[in-house]
């Protein structure tokens, strides 16, 4: 019977995606790599695809087990009593070798009604992006649900899409109903609703690795696209060297960023909280444990351990997750 909890670490889960690279590989033994690594799920409730500890004496547990086993201590009073045994965010690390999709995520109400599930809105911070790496993120201004369906019929999709130029250190923000897509040379840290529902609309013509065109759900997709203008694409945030600073407030989730080299202390707040590693090195200090996590790894901090410190052992960026 385990008595307390700790902080915890989960087997990475490798994706193959068509436009993957190979970046991610690293973090992954050599029996688990794969071509076309697209993403690398480190904290995910989804079927099929549930969390699994690798550390502690939790080890081999699932995340869903250890949310039915420890309630309100893991996730917090307000959270569990809010979401019950449903976790309610999707970590992930995401390498773009070629653009995804350009695609679309259906709002809580659309994906209640036609997938019981949550909807699906975002964020993306950026670790790294070759010189003018770009992302799509909505129209041209002033584009109508005409205007789009016209060119989509005729093919020119593309022609109205905006694009905006990315470097590391961007972070952007994508609620549900925002068309987007990932271009090509980019890595980044996705942080999202649990959700796992995606409209592709357009796919370059792509053909899969069994010679097919990929499916598109062009009807799905025009009920859930938001057309308003679009002001702010990336998040303006600014960083105080060793402390955490707000970087996104979303109804969903809200991030803090973490850049330094020297130690500091946190309190829970009856809150569980996941960092994720961009970039060195940091260990995690508890009354009874201790942790290391590096880029490319996150870390579920359960909301029972009420005092802890987090001691960067170089240069290091950390991204905090919780749920508001």
């Amino acid at each position: 019977m385990i008595s307390e909890l700790y902080p915890l670490k989960f087997k990475p889960i490798p994706q193959y995606r068509i436009w993957g690279g190979n970046k991610l590989n690293q973090i992954l033994p050599k029996e688990s790599q794969i071509e076309n690594l697209g993403e690398i799920w480190c904290l995910s409730g989804i079927t099929e695809n549930v969390s699994v500890v690798e550390n502690g004496d939790l080890k081999g547990k699932n995340l869903n087990e250890i949310i039915d086993t420890f309630q309100g201590k893991l996730l917090g009073k307000k959270v569990w009593g809010k979401f019950g045994n449903d976790f309610p965010l999707l970590i992930k690390f995401i390498d773009a070798a070629e653009p995804l999709s350009v695609q679309v995520h259906p709002n809580d109400e659309q994906a209640k009604r036609l997938h019981n599930s949550f909807g699906k809105s975002e964020m993306w911070y950026i670790m790294d992006a070759e010189k003018d790496a770009e992302l799509i993120i909505g129209f041209e201004n002033g584009i109508t649900k005409k205007d789009y369906s016209e060119h989509l019929k005729n093919e020119t999709l593309e022609d109205i899409l905006h694009k905006v130029i990315v470097e590391k250190g961007d972070a952007v923000y994508i609620p549900a109903g925002r068309v987007h897509a990932i271009g090509r040379r980019i890595v980044l840290a996705e942080i999202q609703q649990t959700s796992d529902i995606t409209y592709r609309i357009y796919d370059y013509n792509r053909i899969d690795k069994d010679g097919k065109k990929r499916e598109l759900h062009t009807e799905m997709a025009l009920d859930a696209i938001d057309f308003n203008p679009i002001e702010n694409i990336k998040t303006d945030y600014s960083k105080k060297e060793n402390e955490f600073s707000e970087l996104i407030n979303s109804p969903y989730f809200t991030t803090q960023i973490f850049e330094g080299n020297e130690s500091v202390q946190m309190n829970s707040n009856d809150e569980f909280k996941i960092y994720v590693c961009t970039e060195g090195n940091v260990k995690f200090k508890t009354e009874n444990s201790e942790i290391g996590l590096k880029k490319y790894e996150c870390l579920l901090m359960p909301a029972e351990i009420s005092d802890y410190e987090i001691i960067p052992e170089n240069n290091s960026t950390l991204i905090e997750v919780k749920v508001p």
